[in-house]
């Protein structure tokens, strides 16, 4: 194996170009070339590639978001679409790819290596919904960058005495609403997958009122429903002014904290020694601290649980 490709696809995550740095220092010390391939599948198709060296990715370890940028690409979830992405690869003779994104794009890996390319992938999603792993590369910062906003939130919200309703991201996943709530001592918390009853929120509220409470603070997955729209179903507040944010895409910017760096850089360098052990089809993960392989497939036909522990901490610590 000579010439690797490395790609980021779907939504951008921090710690991605602490993975990129790693997959090309690792294949470069093992004496193969690297391209990386810019905006996803979308330029794989269109032939969007440049060259990485050592020196081309220094200093971007630290960096959020992607230097080889990213991009949805609809062609290629079609056959003729993954075809054309595997011409493209042949022409530049790149005799392997690793991708870097969330189950979407392991999607199109897998169809890759089902025409007999040697494809790998990095997880890489704030969601952190994807089997195979612990942790994917960006939980941990988005959800420290989500505490950091609560905790601005709760000093307002103790002096005004509100409600805060913060809505976090996660539309099918509610891991990172639930590891914010517990991190920030969130009352109460909306997750996809966990049905909620609104009378039991508002005698929540209610207790914690009437006992002299001067804030609260309610968390939302996006997936679960808009906080406008719970504001407005929340007829009773308890006796709270109720005020909404919604923190949107800050969640996905800035720079990867530290464990997002070094897991970012684990899972690069282990995806190469991955490739060189002959493997394919297969996503690089970490569990119990431990970098492992898992099929592409596990990504999304197993489903990843929410900690019930943790759920359990919401009800416990926010009366």
């Amino acid at each position: 194996m000579k010439r690797i490709g490395v790609l980021t696809s779907g939504g951008d995550a921090p710690g991605m170009n602490a993975a990129i740095r790693a997959v090309t220092r690792t294949a470069i010390y093992n004496d193969m070339e690297v391209i990386g391939i810019c905006r996803g599948y979308e330029g794989l198709i269109e032939g969007d590639v440049v060259p990485l060296s050592v020196s081309s990715v220094g200093g971007i370890i630290h960096r959020g978001g992607t230097i080889l940028r990213t991009a949805r690409c609809p062609r290629f979830v079609k056959p003729e679409g993954v075809r054309e992405g595997l011409r493209r690869l042949k022409d530049y003779d790149i005799d392997a790819l690793i991708v870097v994104g969330g189950d979407g794009s392991f999607h199109g890996a897998y169809d890759l290596c089902k025409l007999g390319f040697p494809v790998i992938g990095i997880p890489g999603t704030i969601d952190n919904d994807m089997a195979g792993t612990d942790c994917t590369i960006g939980f941990d910062t988005a959800c420290n960058t989500a505490l950091q906003c609560i905790e601005k939130l709760r000093d307002t919200a103790s002096s005004h005495e509100r409600l805060f309703l913060v809505e976090v991201m996660g539309r099918g996943a509610g891991f990172l609403a639930l590891e914010a709530a517990v991190a920030a001592g969130a009352e109460y918390v909306l997750l996809p997958e966990v049905p909620f009853e609104l009378e039991t929120l508002c005698k929540k509220l209610r207790y914690a009122h009437d006992r002299g409470k001067t804030h609260s603070l309610i968390i939302v997955a996006e997936g679960v429903m808009p906080a406008s729209e719970l504001a407005v179903q929340l007829k009773d507040t308890g006796g709270y002014d109720a005020r909404i944010t919604v923190l949107g895409h800050i969640q996905r910017g800035g720079s990867p904290s530290s464990f997002d760096a070094v897991l970012a850089s684990r899972l690069g360098g282990g995806a190469v020694e991955a490739l060189k052990r002959g493997e394919s089809g297969v996503m690089v993960g970490r569990i119990h601290g431990n970098i492992v392989t898992s099929p592409l497939q596990v990504a999304w036909e197993e489903k990843k649980s929410l900690d019930a522990d943790m759920m359990s901490l919401i009800e416990t610590l926010g009366i």
